[in-house]
């Protein structure tokens, strides 16, 4: 489902130069949800951000789903983006003037759906995160687990082929992060590819496999047996 060949990114150039990612390859079957882990400043969010073409590789290539994402143009990355890749933020990112189910809408009507579709799918979201009942409250009323529910929903409005989650439970408390994490182990379980980013061992735990990155370049990779059905015995928290 996702590829990647000897993939690196430099910030800055000579002395002061910057290897964020330092020729990474990584293959990730479909259905998998793979969870990067690692010290802060190790490039887990710039590897999450090449894999998913929100920033260019200075070497390297990217595969979706057997196309190249690397050599399209500007126009076609964002095409493919917005139909193949969801992003959830730990800042959640929501449109502060735009409702539950607005924000939710939002991609589907960039992508060129109709607003009738793009109503029905966020509806349908909204009530899977069990938000349906909020699809009117702006991001202000609601709570951080609720927003952090609301940026999954609409990740998921265009049913993207591979879901990319950035630190989502770094500003939440223990029962939001629990609520969220069931919600990532639900869709694992439905076959939803989906790329985790987090230095929370006990979030780690929910993925299919383990990838630890030191500097910019994987240290390890650990395959794990744990589920979303152990979720609670996983992270050490009662039901």
């Amino acid at each position: 489902m996702l590829r990647a060949v000897g993939l690196s990114r430099v910030y800055g150039q000579g002395e002061s130069a910057v290897v964020a990612v330092d020729r990474v390859d990584l293959d990730i079957p479909a259905g998998q949800l793979l969870a990067v882990t690692g010290p802060s400043g190790c490039g887990k969010s710039t590897l999450l951000h090449l894999l998913g073409g929100l920033d260019r590789a200075d070497e390297g290539e990217v595969w979706l789903d057997g196309r190249r994402m690397d050599v399209l143009g500007e126009r076609a990355l964002a095409r493919l983006r917005r139909r193949a890749v969801g992003f959830v933020h730990q800042d959640c990112h929501l449109m502060d003037e735009l409702t539950a189910a607005e924000n939710v809408e939002l991609p589907a009507l960039l992508a060129g759906d109709s607003p009738r579709y793009a109503r029905r799918r966020a509806a349908a979201l909204l009530d899977r995160v069990g938000l349906a009942e909020r699809d009117r409250h702006l991001p202000s009323e609601l709570s951080g687990g609720q927003r952090q529910r609301v940026a999954l929903a609409r990740a998921l409005v265009n049913e993207p082929l591979v879901v990319f989650a950035d630190e989502p439970t770094g500003n939440l408390d223990t029962a939001a992060t629990h609520d969220v994490l069931r919600l990532f182990a639900e869709l694992r379980a439905a076959g939803q590819t989906l790329v985790l980013v987090t230095h929370d061992e006990r979030v780690a735990a929910i993925a299919d496999r383990i990838v630890t990155l030191r500097d910019g370049a994987p240290a390890e990779n650990t395959s794990l047996t744990a589920g979303g059905s152990e979720l609670s015995t996983l992270l050490g928290w009662e039901e």
